[in-house]
């Protein structure tokens, strides 16, 4: 049997972006030429994408880092760096992609809900690349003998989560008889024996009926208190999450022990109930299987009372010799059939990257200002620490373009605002620089994104030793 794997942790990186190029024009009878450096490549993106032939998400099973390729140097002449190449990710279809704490591991939020067959999120862009001279001319620098470096990428964690795409899963207590049941109805070759838990990952099989078709889910047995992660209750209970039909298997024998049966559809019933309030309210049809075995035809009275009374059709079938499977299959197929009719919705590939990236635009444009005592103060933020790292320190002109740019962005009046004096160290990664206040307005206008920047908190709780 193939490994099945439902829940994977991967590392993701976009590619770095290429450094912009300080140059100048080199030509004979020239004896001036203007900056003509090109700018950098941009760093591939990391990108998942759904695919229908994947059914697991065995590839991360063993493999959990992840980088695009990063962007080429910009050169002189104009000529700017090629970008990196792209890295597409393939995930089965009803993958859930979740941020992850960087130190908890935690889930913080959900990025993309990939569910049909071409949809896409960018999950880790690559760097910008960094901008050659020829950007930073003005009336008052005409040869600007600085570029911007690439911008590294952002390295993190998500978590994928593959719910199964099946219109109806059968449930039911362990050694029911589901795996036979999916066996007889489909091409499926479960695993099959009397015992208990036989099935340990789902099954997926193909039912056709006449012209038409749909998917059954064999879910491996659930027990009581499934919902509170008994047994292998949550990892078994979210792959119905997703099932438009329910099909809830139910041994009308009793089992090994003897189960009165009207008792475990009760219990089951109330496993779903508890894992998903709006599960007690999905489609469902009740199989009395096992009817075959003697003395059961009082249990199946009973169990049949009680199914309709929830409102729930009833099929009364045996897996060995078959009884009542043909009527089974085509209820279930006709229900499915409406359910997939009542559902509107777009049949082409969605992509999430712009819902994701406007909630991380939004993240990066935040900045933290911590005091940490004695005159020091730290400030933290996406966009802020990209103008950093992108800065070339060596370069005295290059440092004083960053702090006209700190100036722009609204940065001094931020300091000034969270209590920074004149004098203070700011430090901000690596790098530390004297507070001189803010500065006169400069001729230079701030860019779309530097003016964005301006949504910050001051965090005085944080003192460092």
């Amino acid at each position: 049997m193939p490994q099945f794997t439902d829940v994977s942790r991967i590392n993701v990186c976009g590619g770095n972006g290429g450094a912009g190029c300080m140059s100048f024009r080199r030509e004979a009878h020239v004896p001036k030429g203007g900056p003509d450096g090109g700018d950098g490549g941009d760093g591939g993106d990391v990108i998942l994408v759904a695919d229908p032939q994947l059914s697991s998400l065995i590839d991360y099973r063993y493999k959990h880092h992840f980088r695009a390729t990063r962007g080429t140097h910009g050169q002189g002449a104009r000529k700017h760096g090629a970008n990196g190449d792209d890295l597409f990710l393939r995930v089965p279809l009803g993958t859930q992609v979740r941020e992850l704490d960087p130190e908890t591991m935690e889930p913080l939020y959900e990025i993309a809900d990939l569910t049909q067959p071409g949809d896409r999120v960018v999950v880790a862009p690559g760097g910008k690349g960094g901008r050659g001279n020829i950007h930073f001319v003005t009336s008052v620098r005409r040869a600007p003998a600085f570029a911007e470096k690439g911008e590294p990428a952002r390295d993190h964690w998500i978590e994928l989560e593959m719910k199964l795409m099946a219109d109806a899963a059968l449930v039911g207590m362990p050694s029911v008889g589901k795996s036979s049941l999916i066996a007889h109805m489909s091409a499926a070759r479960p695993k099959i024996a009397d015992y208990p838990f036989t099935t340990l990952v789902p099954n997926l099989g193909v039912v056709s009926v006449g012209d038409d078709s749909f998917v059954a889910a064999d879910v491996p047995g659930l027990i009581e208190g499934a919902s509170q992660g008994k047994g292998l209750g949550h990892e078994f209970l979210r792959h119905i999450e997703r099932t438009a039909l329910i099909i809830h298997v139910v041994d009308v024998t009793g089992g090994f022990e003897g189960r009165d049966p009207v008792e475990d559809y009760g219990i089951i019933n109330g496993e779903l109930a508890a894992h998903g309030p709006e599960l007690a309210d999905r489609p469902m049809i009740v199989v009395a299987n096992k009817v075959d075995m003697p003395n059961t035809s009082e249990a199946v009275a009973r169990l049949r009372e009680r199914a309709l009374a929830d409102g729930h059709e009833f099929y009364a079938v045996s897996a060995v010799t078959g009884a009542g499977i043909r009527e089974l299959e085509h209820g279930a197929a006709r229900q499915v059939h409406e359910l997939r009719s009542a559902i509107v919705g777009s049949p082409e590939p969605r992509s999430f990257t712009p819902i994701w990236e406007e909630r991380r635009q939004k993240h990066d444009r935040q900045i933290r200002i911590t005091n940490l005592g004695g005159g020091v103060w730290r400030a933290s933020g996406t966009n802020l620490e990209r103008m950093v790292v992108q800065t070339d320190w060596d370069n005295e002109e290059a440092v004083t373009y960053l702090q006209h740019r700190f100036g722009r962005m609204g940065f001094d009046d931020l300091l000034a605002k969270a209590g920074v004096k004149g004098g203070d160290e700011v430090r901000v990664l690596d790098f530390a620089f004297e507070y001189e206040g803010a500065p006169e307005e400069d001729e230079e206008m701030a860019s779309e994104d530097e003016a964005e920047a301006l949504c910050f908190e001051v965090d005085d709780s944080e003192q460092e030793a």
